[in-house]
């Protein structure tokens, strides 16, 4: 699930398994979401789990 900042409207989505994904629009209110600083995917930042390749090597995008 991905919950935006912006409007706290909480969606599903489906999350790559291979990369991560650097931006992701609100279902709702359209709003562009990228990750937070230090972060490096939507899932890490706004996500119920972390990203595939964060949840096999934390770290793995600093």
């Amino acid at each position: 699930m991905l919950t935006c900042p912006h409007c706290g409207h909480a969606q599903q989505a489906t999350m790559r398994t291979n990369a991560c994904q650097f931006f992701y629009e609100c279902g709702n209110c359209k709003a562009l979401l990228r990750p937070k600083p230090g972060d490096c995917c939507v899932f890490c930042s706004f996500g119920s789990v972390k990203c595939p390749p964060v949840q096999a090597q934390p770290g793995c995008c600093e």
